[in-house]
């Protein structure tokens, strides 16, 4: 079974989010999402999320392409989370390219194209006009 691992926030979850998960289920047997935990949001990445990590996390279980979602609480796990779940790959956005090519010593490392036209940075945007 080849498994795949992507990490993310997740927040206001939209189309984009999908066809990263579905692009990313494409590539193996059973999907991972690290879910950045409220903690993690706030302290280290500097985003004020909508809604909380348990909501969150409950969106991404019922998306069939998602097999488990378990938390992401720091930016070093990566190297943890890999050995630990028998990591194949793991895939993040375009947006995040070259950045993580340091684990290509566990694993694949698969940066997919966004959606261009939306985001989460978008929607909020949109919103507050």
């Amino acid at each position: 079974m080849k498994r795949v691992i992507t990490y993310g926030t997740f927040d206001l979850l939209h189309y984009g989010h999908i066809n990263l998960l579905r692009r990313a289920k494409q590539l193996g047997d059973y999907l991972i999402v690290a879910l950045s935990t409220d903690d993690f949001n706030t302290n280290k990445k500097d985003k004020i999320c909508y809604f909380t990590y348990e909501e969150r996390k409950k969106l991404l279980e019922s998306i069939r392409y998602v097999d488990l979602v378990i938390p992401e609480e720091n930016w070093e796990q990566k190297r943890t989370d890999i050995p630990l779940y028998h990591i194949d790959t793991m895939v993040m956005g375009d947006d995040w390219e070259g950045k993580f090519d340091d684990l290509r010593d566990l694993c694949e490392v698969v940066y997919l194209p966004r959606t261009k036209e939306i985001s989460t940075t978008k929607i909020k945007e949109d919103l507050h006009k």
